[in-house]
């Protein structure tokens, strides 16, 4: 892992084009706050200049890794995979205190737990009189490092409680196609009917839903955190559960950007290991976003009408990490009544970012008010994403700023234009 990460670093050519494609660049203007600087500190710890110090770490954990700078790099560096590697780095070396790894390792137990993470809204929800909402300080303080950060829980789209997909959802009509999909770990807590939605949505195209019944997490929130031996456990297992029905399948489809982008990189994840690199090779080159998908297949227009003026944030991990950028905005346009505008810096990370929003609050909040800034200056009164962090993070700024607007899934729409009809 070490000389391939030695290898990426070398990529880089200082050239500085990242530089404005990076939100934690364009806010604080420090070079140590953007890819370049992080890239470069990266390589001066590997090559013994300086030493893994408390400086590096943090410059590393304010990353967002939305992965804007690749989009801007003319060299093909891969950015993501380098932080990937050094915050492993970061947690294998204990570069952190034990306290704040032990926190944050059981965030990400509970994120990826559906029944751990219901559990734990439904006692928050008890004590929201107490909390009115926020993480209850000493967490917050724990996960964050910071004394006075202000961490706001997570609503669900219903009722708090894990839902399920069935495990074989038939097509409408004609089956064209035989897809899998993931149903996630926060997906299935706090939006459950976004996953409801999107079964139907590929039901009404034709498509025959397998939902396999011990599929869990795809190990993405582990693997972006630095947890690499308990994120390369999950992919290995959701692997496994997927491979009996593989070749049976025309796709895997996924609604969440975080999750696909990782799971189409498990081929280059697992190259070095001989038992599982054909099988992840064969399990990422099936992998899509819904949104992806249907284009690639074509969709049966909805007839119903949805007369709303629509935007659509770009999740950083489905323009940035998958380039699905305009298949989207597509389907959006195909539903009767939707206007479609587009947003200033619609592919700037809104600050959710995976675990961001909690572990740099302030950060994170700088830019979600941005975020909500250009969201008012559309006139929306409907913004579609694709993915579940944004959907939460970007619903809670709107609440927030006192916006009368519907935060939602661009599958949510399709489908409600589907049943109109």
């Amino acid at each position: 892992m070490s000389n391939n990460l030695d290898e990426k670093t070398s990529k880089c050519i200082r050239c500085g084009f990242c530089l404005d494609a990076c939100p934690t660049f364009r806010l604080t203007g420090q070079e140590t706050m953007g890819p370049r600087g992080r890239i470069y500190l990266v390589k001066s710890w590997r090559q013994g200049v300086i030493p893994l110090a408390d400086d590096v770490v943090h410059s590393l954990d304010t990353c967002l890794g939305c992965r804007a700078c690749e989009t801007a790099c003319p060299s093909g560096v891969e950015y993501g995979m380098i932080l990937e590697m050094a915050r492993s780095e970061i947690e294998k070396q204990g570069k952190r205190p034990k306290s704040q790894s032990f926190a944050r390792l059981q965030l990400l137990e509970t994120l990826t737990n559906p029944g751990r993470m219901a559990t734990s809204l439904k006692a928050a929800g008890l004590l929201s009189g107490l909390t009115k909402g926020k993480m209850p300080g000493f967490a917050a303080k724990l996960l964050s490092g910071s004394d006075d950060a202000a961490i706001s829980l997570p609503v669900a789209q219903g009722a708090v409680k894990v839902h399920t997909i069935a495990e074989r959802s038939p097509a409408k009509g004609a089956k064209r196609h035989t897809v899998g999909i993931l149903a996630g770990c926060v997906m299935r807590v706090l939006f459950g009917e976004t996953n409801a939605a999107t079964v139907r949505v590929l039901q009404e195209n034709g498509c025959e839903v397998l939902a396999p019944k011990a599929a869990g997490c795809c190990g993405a929130f582990h693997l972006h955190s630095g947890f690499e031996a308990e994120s390369l456990s999950r992919i290995k297992a959701l692997i496994d559960v997927f491979e009996p029905h593989l070749s049976g399948m025309d796709a895997i489809v996924v609604n969440s950007a975080g999750c696909g982008s990782t799971m189409k990189e498990y081929g280059a994840i697992l190259s070095d290991d001989p038992a599982y690199r054909d099988k992840a090779k064969a399990f990422s080159a099936k992998v899509r976003d819904v949104s992806e998908w249907l284009g690639e297949i074509g969709i049966t227009p909805p007839k119903g009408r949805i007369d709303a003026t629509v935007s659509y944030h770009d999740a950083c991990h489905l323009a940035h990490g998958q380039k699905v950028r305009l298949q989207p905005r597509q389907l959006l346009e195909q539903i009767p009544g939707v206007k479609l505008v587009e947003m200033e810096e619609s592919d700037t990370c809104c600050g959710s970012a995976g675990t961001y929003n909690i572990t740099e609050p302030e950060m994170a909040k700088r830019l979600l008010d941005r975020k909500i800034g250009n969201l008012r200056a559309t006139g929306a009164s409907i913004i579609a994403t694709g993915n579940p962090g944004c959907l939460a993070w970007i619903q809670q700024g709107a609440k927030e700023a006192g916006l009368s607007v519907r935060i939602c899934h661009p599958m949510e729409l399709l489908d409600e234009a589907y049943r109109k009809g």
